[in-house]
């Protein structure tokens, strides 16, 4: 127990973004009355133990191997999954903003909080240290593309300043990693098998954009419409790149997959709720059918790794 809990990978949290991120489509969905509350009861307590439980996991690993922990803060590639942590207190801010909002506020405030501290200590970490294009993959993007996450419970807790700035940041960070994204993939070695997955995080800028930029101005607007079918359009590339995704051998960062496509799912629900355009319903319905299967897979994936002890492992 205590070997696997020396190599419990901090990529483990991209696993509380998507469940989290499903769980609010449900709630979602059940302000809209399209699904019954269970599936929100469920999932919303679900992934609050997961979330709870991992982090206890995380923090004997601190305790007992502070060098792993030192490690994996150093090493290139995961030190952009510390984010993680502080996105998922973000997302089950969100998910009690409306079931519980007493508990969703000292969620955003400490998810605020640390992701200010993960975004700028990892932005000093890529300055300070050389790198090469062929260590750039989407994962870049959680520590400092997520600020847009921050304005969605943000506006109702903190002056509308706060979530001008995250949104700003983020936005413009989306711009710059993404054309750094373009030039790695097209004009480089393709990314390794265990990152072809990541490439759906490409989704979630524009789609969280969108809900950001419709809670900070309340407005339906050509910027909004210009986040969205951006969000489409990448919907659209992936899927036409569907082979790309097919065959792959399982990784931790399937999990990649999930969160992404919940944003969208949510992205297209709050569409119809602003315009009532039956098209925007229908999207949602089909990326939530998208988004169940994909979570169920990967978690199916997950469970048989983790019965063949194949998850909690020394990596490179």
């Amino acid at each position: 127990m205590k070997q696997k809990i020396q190599y419990f990978p901090i990529t483990s949290f991209a696993v509380i973004m998507g469940l989290t991120g499903l769980s609010i489509v449900f709630g979602k969905f059940y302000h809209l009355q399209w699904l019954p509350r269970i599936f929100y009861d469920i999932s919303i307590f679900t992934v609050l133990a997961l979330f709870l439980g991992f982090s206890v996991l995380y923090s004997l690993k601190l305790a007992w191997f502070p060098n792993e922990v030192k490690t994996d803060f150093t090493h290139r590639i995961r030190i952009n999954f510390f984010s993680a942590i502080s996105i998922s207190l973000l997302l089950l801010s969100i998910a009690y903003s409306t079931y519980y909002p007493m508990l969703s506020v000292p969620l955003w405030w400490a998810g605020l909080i640390l992701h200010t501290v993960f975004m700028f200590k990892t932005i000093s970490f890529w300055i300070q240290h050389n790198f090469e294009i062929q260590h750039f993959n989407p994962a870049w993007f959680i520590p400092v593309v997520g600020n847009i996450l921050i304005p969605v419970s943000g506006v109702d807790f903190a002056p509308v300043m706060v979530s001008y700035f995250y949104f700003t940041v983020g936005f413009f960070f989306w711009i710059i990693l993404f054309t750094i994204f373009l030039y790695r993939a097209i004009f480089h070695v393709q990314l390794p098998e265990k990152f072809i997955p990541t490439f759906f995080i490409l989704l979630a800028p524009p789609a969280v954009g969108f809900i950001a930029y419709l809670r900070i101005t309340g407005s339906w607007d050509s910027f909004s419409v210009f986040l969205l079918l951006i969000a489409y359009f990448f919907v659209a590339l992936l899927a036409v790149m569907y082979k790309s995704f097919t065959r792959l051998k399982f990784f931790m960062s399937w999990w990649a997959f999930t969160f992404p496509l919940a944003a969208i799912t949510i992205a297209s629900s709050v569409a119809y709720q602003v315009t009532q355009y039956p098209f925007f319903k229908f999207i949602a319905w089909l990326l939530l059918f998208v988004a169940i299967t994909a979570t169920s897979l990967v978690a199916w994936h997950t469970f048989k790794y983790m019965r063949k002890g194949e998850i909690c492992i020394k990596e490179d």
